[in-house]
């Protein structure tokens, strides 16, 4: 089993992309225990790298999730599973199709002839043959492109533009707002990310990385007080969100509230119990309740956590 944050990093995606799919229930972990930490098995990592790989390939988002809703809903019909990690993209056609029982299927249980000479080919459709084939992106489709701009400076101007057609064609699309929160802040644009995440919190004043990143920036610029409600609210949100009890222990220690920073000093080991700011968390918890606080260095910067 893979812990969610070992599931991010393995897929090179951010642990905020993969909890927006979670969210909307692309994926679904295989557990979670009481505690509510989630996990992925191994058969989950095929089935989200596979969904990576339609996405780069420029099938929409909602197709995908269509033709994986519609496979789960005959799982229970036949006694070997579809082998989801073998989705393809049929040339030709606006399809996606899976390997089952050695023969290829259309979500629909159509099956489609799979030649010995040539096999179905693994193509992406030819731009032409993919407009007239899909519709014009949707607010979900632009979304999901500016996660993958979003990344690399050189397209970074292509990820803002993506989100913001998001943001027009779905004005409430909360994720959208906090990634473009992030993508501002990268820019350097403070005031703009700080209004963006702000829009985000009118329509979800529980999102999580819209809090974080937001109390991020009002701890930088003095705003302590302000800060520690935004920084609450994310561990309201995720209390197994390992960044937001650091971030609220270090805050703590600077408005001297050495009893509430001990005890998300205790949080945050339990959930990284290695690493440079595991040994600070020992040694804060080492020294007597009422003993000095020194910073020991500066706290993590602002998480694009998209």
């Amino acid at each position: 089993m893979y812990s969610f944050a070992d599931t991010a990093r393995i897929l090179r995606v951010s642990p905020a992309r993969l909890r927006y799919w979670e969210r909307t229930e692309l994926v679904r972990p295989s557990s979670q225990t009481e505690a509510g930490e989630r996990s992925f098995d191994w058969q989950d990592l095929v089935e989200l790298r596979t969904v990576l790989r339609l996405i780069d390939r420029g099938v929409p988002v909602r197709r995908i999730r269509t033709s994986l809703d519609r496979y789960r809903m005959r799982l229970t019909e036949r006694t070997e599973a579809p082998d989801i990690g073998a989705l393809r993209v049929v040339a030709h056609r606006p399809e996606v199709v899976v390997r089952n029982e050695g023969a290829w299927e259309a979500p629909d249980g159509q099956l489609l002839m799979d030649f010995p000479e040539t096999g179905v080919p693994e193509v992406t459709l030819l731009d032409e043959a993919r407009k007239e084939a899909w519709p014009e992106p949707s607010a979900l489709e632009w979304f999901e492109r500016g996660c993958d701009l979003d990344g690399d400076p050189a397209t970074v101007a292509q990820a803002l533009d993506a989100y913001s057609r998001a943001l027009e064609a779905d004005p409430e699309f909360v994720d959208a707002h906090c990634n473009l929160g992030t993508v501002h802040f990268n820019r350097g644009e403070r005031e703009r990310a700080a209004a963006a995440y702000r829009a985000a919190l009118d329509i979800d004043p529980g999102h999580l990385e819209a809090n974080f990143n937001l109390a991020n920036l009002l701890e930088e610029d003095g705003q302590r007080e302000t800060a520690l409600r935004h920084y609450k609210s994310a561990v309201e949100a995720d209390p197994l969100f390992a960044d937001a009890r650091l971030n609220l222990a270090l805050l703590y220690e600077k408005l001297e509230l050495n009893s509430q920073a001990r005890e998300q000093w205790r949080h945050y080991l339990q959930r990284v119990p290695e690493g440079h700011w595991a040994d600070v968390a020992r040694d804060r918890l080492e020294q007597p309740a009422s003993g000095p606080r020194s910073r020991t260095g500066p706290g993590p910067s602002p998480k694009g956590k998209r």
